[in-house]
């Protein structure tokens, strides 16, 4: 049997503010690779570069990674306004039908900080600008001074459903993690259960009500030290073993056929 391919959807980035590119962390593809035991492929988030029944085809997973730029609040019937930041209209397009798509057919997904807000928009959610300006919030943004390791250290509690499949993941009902977002999920649609929450109320924990495939998702990094860290591995292992579900099943309807 061949590794699963998981496709990871990276962003749009200028360097030195004129040449072009998509690209995903380093951290992101190590994750996949050794702890997933699956083969990263960072996708270009295009919709006018990528077909999506193509890209399905291509890939046994995919993961949705964090990025700078917000999900556009056309996506969840909002007006822009100056606090929700910059965009990344391209990557919009071809995330959030991907992801309806691949919850329709049971193909595994695993959203990362922007990706868990990519899968409560696709799946009828609202989002929130700015988190810390609600009454009661605290500021879950990065870290601005520091090294690596002070900006992806663990911050906050999650506290998770009982009985949910996060407990079950970890069999435990509090986690520890880092946080380094500000935007939040806001109006949680009846497609989407809300399964662990940070101690002021922010859903940091998340997977599509009945979905036949796998499809939890987080607010937090957990590419940072996914190999070695209590809380990142076992996240990053059981996405892998759904990715290599799909790909043995495929392999096998492909044989028959």
């Amino acid at each position: 049997m061949r590794k699963p391919v998981i496709g990871i959807i990276g962003n749009y980035h200028l360097i030195n503010e004129e040449y072009p590119i998509h690209g995903a962390g380093i951290m992101n593809a190590e994750a996949v690779t050794h702890v997933c035991g699956a083969l990263p492929l960072i996708v270009p988030t295009d919709p006018n570069l990528v077909d999506i029944e193509d890209l399905m085809e291509t890939c046994d997973g995919f993961l949705f990674t964090g990025g700078r730029a917000n999900v556009h609040p056309e996506e969840y019937g909002h007006i822009e306004t100056e606090a929700h930041g910059g965009f990344d209209r391209a990557r919009d397009r071809l995330s959030i039908p991907l992801i309806q798509s691949c919850v329709e057919r049971g193909q595994p997904i695993f959203g990362v900080c922007r990706g868990l807000q990519e899968v409560a928009v696709a799946m009828g959610c609202t989002l929130h600008p700015e988190i810390r300006d609600l009454p009661g919030r605290d500021n879950h943004r990065m870290v601005p001074e520091g090294t690596l390791a002070d900006k992806f250290g663990r911050q906050h509690v999650v506290t998770l459903n009982e009985g949910g499949p996060f407990h079950q993941l970890w069999g435990r009902t509090k986690v520890l993690t880092n946080t380094l977002h500000g935007q939040g999920v806001m109006e949680v649609s009846d497609r989407v259960v809300v399964d662990g929450f940070a101690p002021d109320g922010t859903p940091e924990a998340i997977y599509v009500k009945d979905a036949p495939g796998f499809t939890l998702s987080v607010q937090w990094h957990p590419e940072w030290k996914a190999d070695s860290d209590s809380v990142s591995r076992p996240l990053f292992e059981a996405f892998g073993e759904a990715a290599r579900s799909w790909a043995n099943r495929n392999q096998q309807i492909r044989k028959s056929a």
